[in-house]
């Protein structure tokens, strides 16, 4: 106990001092997470709404598919991203494994089902509302889906918040990609596997308090949104 209360006392000492090492895997985290989760949100949101929208042969498989992929192991992920991006794959030549676009290709292959499944849901109630005002229009489906979005401001913001949690918590597929590399690609999750495993437990703790309370802080955007966006509803 006393060992951890020692630990406790340098992390926070090391978040008030704004340790250098520690600011720069908090920033690339977040660098990485947030362009993910954009780039997640672009592809997931029109994807989402137009199957909300539209009606074609294998809808139904891509909204299963879409939920499906929810639980997908991050590892699996990793692995998937690593073989493509190894010397001997398919985008060997580009030279991108074991640096931070890697680490964001693979959380935007983790966060997209999140984003298209839950744009699907919230447009899906938003087009039994207004699509029979949009098909007298004469509306096509991927103008009815981005008007849809459009309907839906609050959802998005909603959608790319939980693409941004699944993101910055995510260590399995990062570490794989990644390669955890000091100064090049290691982030919260991986550093704190990697300090905890040597046993420095301050460092290790100092950045489970940052991810903690970007955790919660993304949780609460997520909920107040939810909340508002259901009461405008």
């Amino acid at each position: 106990m006393h060992d951890f209360h020692d630990a406790l006392a340098a992390a926070l000492g090391l978040i008030g001092s704004g340790d250098p090492e520690l600011l720069e895997i908090v920033a690339l985290s977040l660098r990485v997470s947030v362009t993910a989760s954009i780039i997640a949100t672009l592809i997931g949101a029109p994807l989402g709404a137009f199957l909300a929208v539209s009606r074609f042969a294998g809808r139904r498989t891509l909204i299963v598919l879409a939920n499906a992929l929810l639980g997908l192991p991050p590892v699996v992920v990793g692995l998937a991203v690593y073989l493509l991006l190894s010397h001997s794959g398919l985008f060997g030549d580009l030279g991108l494994l074991f640096t931070p676009t890697a680490m964001i290709i693979a959380q935007v292959i983790l966060a997209t089902p999140i984003v298209t499944a839950l744009m699907h849901r919230m447009v899906e109630g938003l087009w039994a509302e207004y699509g029979d005002h949009l098909r007298v229009d004469g509306a096509s489906s991927p103008r009815a889906a981005i008007e849809m979005l459009r309907v839906a401001r609050a959802g998005l913001l909603t959608a790319f918040l939980y693409a941004f949690g699944r993101a910055i918590s995510e260590v399995g597929a990062i570490i794989v990609v990644g390669g955890n590399i000091r100064g090049v690609t290691r982030t919260m999750t991986t550093a704190i596997a990697l300090e905890t495993s040597k046993g420095e437990l301050a460092l290790a703790l100092g950045l489970g308090l940052i991810l903690v309370s970007i955790s919660i802080a993304v949780s609460a955007a997520g909920f107040a949104l939810h909340r508002l966006t259901s009461r405008a509803s």
